[in-house]
């Protein structure tokens, strides 16, 4: 198994930490990846790994006219001085905001070069498939090259539905979105299944490229699951409510949204704090918009072995999405990693953000806590007071939850299940004849 992507198994993200449960287990001599962030990967899943740098995947033009810009040449080229101030200023000046992101767009549009030395790596590994979980044009290209290299099917894991909503307001006068679109559909061709994050992605992602795709959340081992608490609230009466995630995609609009709800709870005699517990990026950008809240305390960043004591502690658990239009379209189809977290530890969930996203669904599907499915203030206020003032059901809600993750979310069963898929894609074979043509067809080839 070949995989390919930006990111390489670590524990530092949604992305890695789903990508390095579902492939727990496997034979390490079996396993191989491409990436190109700039991160140190783990070796506790895999040991062998090629870093596609910036240097190695821009042409040359494209490598030294960003360094001209003000680029390290190393980070990702949004982070060049030039990009990060035009990206600090976007938040509050629309101009900006899109320049910033045409910016972005021509950086992944841009022509991919695929050096001999990748492709040599690749075919001496000898893959029976290649495994990608994509989130950009680029990086679509990438595993499409490496595929056509070595011969193989590819196999898509799509865990936000990015390829519908981005670059959909004109990027680079259309030709952004007409390019992912192009490469997605490239993609698709060289996949007999794909993967998605939820079922509704599932049915509509079959229906949009006419190849099954299979359901793969986060699966969580035995180290999150724990017992249900009962009558276990804090001494003076107030209750802990706990969000461990990021803050970005206006996730921080909804956790303010709850903060002033617990004000309001607070001035008629029930008393609840909500701790947040992000990344330090996320709070260095978006913590400013919660610490005016008097109910809200921004906890410190967790490592990934700190989550499940961090959310044994809560009394009730928090996951927000955004009500804002754009960004609702975007997650409509996400389950975030934490979900499958949030069930396995026995508490129960407060959910808030549109009803039709699938974490949402996936919370009322488990009957594992109270959803507020409209950006409504007193809704809010109303299932906050029940959660913290009943004691008995947050009991009921916080058993249906483990019941449910130890039925859906175990990581030896949905382990296998992903190694069978995974078997069976291989057995499939390649889709299309596309992999026949020249292995690096509308790729430049460093030589």
């Amino acid at each position: 198994m070949l995989v390919v992507g930006h990111t390489p198994f670590h524990y530092g993200t949604g992305t890695a930490l789903t990508m390095s449960n579902l492939f727990s287990g496997w034979p390490k001599d079996r396993l191989a990846q491409i990436y190109t962030a700039n991160i140190t990967p783990s070796r506790d899943v895999c040991e062998l790994y090629f870093h596609l740098p910036p240097r190695d995947r821009y042409l040359p033009v494209q490598y030294h006219s960003m360094r001209l810009l003000g680029w390290n040449g190393n980070t990702s080229p949004q982070q060049s001085r030039a990009v990060s101030a035009i990206c600090a200023g976007a938040e509050r000046r629309p101009t900006l905001a899109r320049m910033y992101a045409n910016m972005k767009a021509i950086d992944d549009v841009s022509p991919v070069r695929i050096t001999q030395a990748l492709t040599r790596w690749a075919r001496a590994f000898d893959p029976e498939l290649v495994y990608s979980v994509s989130g950009s044009a680029r990086h679509m290209r990438i595993a499409a090259a490496t595929a056509r290299a070595c011969g193989v099917p590819l196999v898509p894991h799509f865990t936000d539905d990015w390829p519908a909503t981005l670059y959909t307001n004109g990027e680079l006068l259309g030709l952004a979105r007409r390019v992912v679109r192009q490469e997605t559909h490239r993609l698709i061709r060289l996949a007999p299944l794909g993967m998605v994050i939820s079922r509704p992605m599932a049915q509509e992602y079959s229906r949009r490229y006419g190849i099954p795709f299979s359901v793969f959340t986060n699966c969580v081992d035995e180290s999150f699951f724990a017992s249900p608490r009962y009558g276990a609230d804090p001494p003076d009466g107030s209750l802990e409510l706990v969000y461990v995630g990021a803050l970005h995609l206006n996730r921080w609009k909804s956790l303010r949204d709850i903060g002033e709800a617990l004000g309001v709870m607070a001035e008629g005699g029930l008393p609840a704090r909500l701790t947040v517990h992000s990344p330090a990026s996320d709070l260095a950008r978006y913590g400013k918009y919660l610490t005016d809240l008097k109910w809200i305390r921004l906890g410190a960043p967790l490592a990934s072995h700190e989550v499940p004591a961090a959310l044994r502690s809560a009394t009730v658990l928090v996951h927000v999405e955004s009500f804002d239009e754009e960004v609702r379209r975007y997650t409509r189809y996400s389950v975030s990693t934490k979900i499958p977290q949030y069930l396995a530890t026995g508490r129960p969930i407060l959910g808030y953000g549109p009803t039709e996203v699938a974490s949402m669904n996936h919370i009322r599907e488990a009957d594992a806590g109270v959803v507020v499915g409209k950006n409504n203030a007193r809704a809010l206020v109303d299932a906050l007071t029940d959660l913290c003032r009943d004691a008995a059901l947050r009991w009921r809600l916080a058993h249906n939850g483990l019941a449910f993750a130890r039925r859906e979310h175990t990581r030896e069963n949905v382990a296998a299940r992903f190694a069978a898929t995974l078997r069976s894609a291989v057995t499939a074979g390649v889709a299309t004849s596309d992999v026949a043509s020249s292995p690096t067809a509308n790729y430049p080839v460093n030589k």
